[in-house]
């Protein structure tokens, strides 16, 4: 929400600095965001008079002026300009030297990103120049903010503008815009009255309400009906007519407003209803009366297949989820979105009949997602708005059609209203209120501050009794009356206390934190790179993956609410997030990569919504581009099991998003953990993806993660390497075979594959596959192994091969 602070000087006496505002602002609840001036990019530029003009001796369209700036900054300073409008007399905005002003050349914004330009005196065409004359464009201002700032010249200020006055005071800029960020509580703030309101209430200053009086005035035109067809989707709806409609400019001070806001003027009725919804955060829309069918306005749900154009010229097919507002034929405006082309204000428009109304917020927030449609006007019903203000939006706004003196004001209104308008009166326990917070407000600071914010306080004994204002459709219970009173009367004053069943600890990190910190850090040591994702994806993603239609990780958590159909489904395992990772990067030009991701999946207990699903922590690693390949997938694998103390064993994967022959299944303690693989060529192909990407995946609650340092005797003798070279069977997997080498023998503590061959002298079907293995003397053996006691060993690890998977010495 941004608020001028010239604007709201308008409803409170404001005697503080910018600053000093946003802090008080802070302290009752609305953080500022950023503080904006909008004179930030102008600096020493002052009103200049032309008191002389002299031909430029080398130019045909420069003049050499003689400019009156003021005691302070000369009375006779020589400027040189080329502009056809400067003459005797004009005053101008005169940059001096060592001014800043607005960068207007975009070829000059590569030299200047901030946007800021310099002025320096210097020669022009060898005549001395003193500073520069400026046009409304070196401002950064345009019409609405001052009359002739968007001319082709110089910008020709009132003849009353004081002579050496700061030119940001005059044209409008020595303002501050407040960003402020309203929560979703409190959507009557979103507008300059309600920020007013709180202003006026932490400053304990009078709060000066704007002027709601309008005389209406009798009409012989015939009324115009209103029937809400769907009082759930608006709960109000007032309609009011005006006639002899005339096509003026609106005033500067309503054109100024406008401008600081971001809007430009376009005519009095349309710039009315943009000046209402910024000040009162009230939406409205003008028809053109005339063009309204058999005189009747009807609230309903749109019929299926039925079409609207909207003013900025988009048709639409609506379904029965969309309201509209239609006359007697056809709809006229999407509601609280968008107006119909149909019905639009144009320049012959004479009668117009004004629109302001409640529309249900998840009904705006559902019709402008779905369609892709929004507005100023959506947004803020997005937000909330409360039927008090619809009537106090419409009385604004026929007030200022009457100051305007753009209209007549009749008499011919409708207000169809399905919701209870009578104040809503709340009575609390202040003794409940105090222990809420804490402390003990005094009764007459409860009174002061709840006077201040409109409640209408009374107190008698314990009771205190509010009248809640129409606006305030957030408070609800004496909760809320607390955080009115405490907000206002300051948190500093809240006493910092333990519960009753607190107690202090050691801090720090849990058992579990540190595991899974030790294992983030040991895959960034390995050239990973930490990824977090949402913990949801499309149901597509099932579809992508190729995953069967009874696959269990099709068994997913849907979201009832969800931001998007991309994001509807709760993870099931990771890989799909890591993949899309994946391939953003490669697409983007980052065509090397090692990710990581450590997150919970969410499998459904059952079919019940009340029960939690269940969270299992997974760890997904993906590898893509350059020399990565399967082995340093499994590398980053291997480190976590030696880390960990984990021994893993793998055996072939059958994964439909693997490729068949370049995939494994992680293995421990007989139970499958996870798996590592390349990405299934084909989609792979489907993603047009040109480099490879492996993935892999561990379920962290399986692997009972073990980081403690472990502790053993040095052997007394050293190790001793054997090479074998065996016949296998084509079939039979290294894992298989590594697995028999480690436990045949328990001196064996290490196995290396370092050759594998097919062709001559391998009979047909087999392999020859050739292994180091490591054979190390724990510390109670008391001699060096031998070659004598090797041989030993090694007959005994090939008569095991021999016996359980056929193989052979070669």
């Amino acid at each position: 929400m941004k608020a001028p602070l010239s604007w709201l000087k308008d409803y409170v006496d404001i005697d503080i600095s910018a600053q000093e505002l946003a802090d008080k602002l802070f302290s009752c609840g609305f953080e500022v965001e950023e503080l904006i001036y909008l004179g930030e990019k102008i600096s020493r530029v002052v009103v200049g008079e032309i008191k002389a003009l002299t031909p430029h001796p080398d130019s045909d369209h420069m003049q050499i002026c003689v400019v009156d700036c003021g005691e302070e900054y000369g009375r006779e300073l020589q400027i040189v300009t080329g502009a056809s409008n400067v003459y005797v007399g004009m005053k101008t905005p005169c940059a001096l030297d060592g001014s800043t002003v607005v960068e207007s050349n975009p070829a000059m914004l590569e030299k200047n990103p901030d946007g800021i330009k310099k002025i320096k005196k210097g020669k022009l065409r060898g005549v001395e120049s003193f500073g520069m004359l400026c046009s409304g464009e070196e401002l950064g201002i345009n019409d609405d903010f001052y009359p002739g700032a968007e001319f082709d010249g110089l910008l020709d200020l009132a003849k009353d503008a004081p002579v050496g006055e700061d030119i940001k005071k005059i044209v409008g800029l020595d303002d501050w815009i407040f960003d402020i960020s309203v929560t979703a509580n409190r959507p009557d703030c979103q507008c300059i009255l309600g920020i007013a309101r709180e202003v006026a209430a932490v400053m304990n200053k009078p709060f000066k309400a704007p002027d709601f009086t309008y005389t209406a005035k009798k009409t012989s035109a015939s009324p115009i009906s209103v029937e809400v067809l769907a009082p759930d989707l608006c709960p109000r709806y007032v309609g009011h007519y005006v006639e002899n409609v005339t096509e003026t400019v609106s005033p500067a001070w309503l054109r100024k407003r406008l401008a600081i806001s971001g809007i430009r003027s376009l005519s009095p009725i349309v710039d009315i209803t943009n000046f209402v919804l910024l000040e009162m955060g009230q939406p409205m829309h003008a028809f053109d009366a005339d063009d309204i069918a058999d005189r009747k306005i009807i609230v309903r749900r749109a019929e299926k297949g039925e079409k609207i154009v909207t003013l900025d010229e988009k048709e639409f097919t609506l379904n029965p989820e969309n309201l509209v507002i239609c006359d007697g034929n056809k709809p006229v405006a999407l509601a609280g979105i968008m107006g119909g082309l149909n019905s639009e204000i144009k320049s012959s428009t004479k009668n117009v009949y004004f629109e302001s109304a409640k529309f249900a917020r998840d009904n705006v927030r559902k019709t402008s997602r779905a369609l892709g449609q929004s507005s100023d006007s959506s947004s803020r019903f997005e937000k909330g708005v409360d039927a008090y203000t619809n009537g106090l939006g419409m009385a604004r706004a026929l007030h200022l059609i009457e100051e305007l003196a753009c209209g007549t004001v009749t008499e011919l209104c409708t207000d169809v209203c399905a919701v209870d308008l009578a104040p809503r009166t709340m009575t609390a326990s202040i003794a409940k209120i105090n222990a809420l917070l804490g402390i003990t407000v005094p009764n007459e600071e409860i009174l002061s501050i709840l006077t201040r914010l409109n409640f209408q306080p009374a107190i008698e004994g314990d009771a205190l009794t509010v009248v809640i204002p129409g606006y305030r459709d957030d408070v609800d219970g004496y909760p809320d009356l607390a955080e009115e009173i405490i907000r206002m009367y300051g948190y500093d004053h809240i006493i910092p206390t333990f519960l009753q069943a607190a107690q202090v600890t050691g801090g720090g990190l849990t058992d579990e934190q540190k595991k899974e910190l030790h294992l983030k850090n040991l895959l960034c040591v390995q050239g990973f790179s930490e990824a977090y994702n949402y913990s949801f994806y499309s149901p597509k993603d099932f579809d992508l993956m190729k995953l069967p239609e009874d696959a269990e990780e099709r068994n997913a958590v849907r979201i009832l609410n969800p931001i998007s159909e991309e994001l509807s489904v709760m993870r099931t395992f990771l890989a799909p997030s890591m993949l899309m990772n994946a391939v953003r990067n490669i697409r983007r030009g980052n065509d090397e990569g090692r990710q990581f991701e450590i997150a919970s999946t969410y499998t459904p207990r059952n079919t019940a919504a009340s029960e939690q699903p269940d969270e299992r922590k997974h760890v997904v690693l993906g590898v893509w581009g350059g020399k990565n390949d399967f082995f340093d997938m499994k590398g980053g694998v291997e480190r976590i099991a030696e880390v960990f103390h984990l021994n893993f064993t793998y055996e072939r994967a059958s994964k439909s998003y693997l490729h068949p022959g370049v995939s494994a299944n992680v293995i421990l303690n007989g139970k499958t953990v996870g798996y590592i693989g390349e990405l299934d060529p084909a989609i792979s192909a489907s993603l047009g993806l040109d480099k490879k990407v492996y993935l892999g995946e561990l379920d962290l609650g399986a692997l009972d993660l073990d980081d403690g340092v472990r502790y053993k005797n040095l052997p007394k003798f050293p190790a001793v390497k054997r090479d074998l070279a065996l016949i296998a069977d084509e079939k039979l997997t290294c894992a298989e075979i590594e697995d028999v080498l480690m436990h045949s023998c328990k001196y064996v503590t290490e196995v290396k594959l370092f050759d594998v061959y097919r062709g001559g002298q391998v009979p047909e079907g087999k392999k020859s596959m050739a292994f180091t293995l490591t054979f190390t003397p724990d510390a109670n053996v008391e001699k060096a192994f031998t070659p004598e006691t090797l041989d030993g060993y090694v007959k005994k690890i090939l008569s095991n091969l021999k016996f359980k998977l056929g193989i052979e010495l070669r």
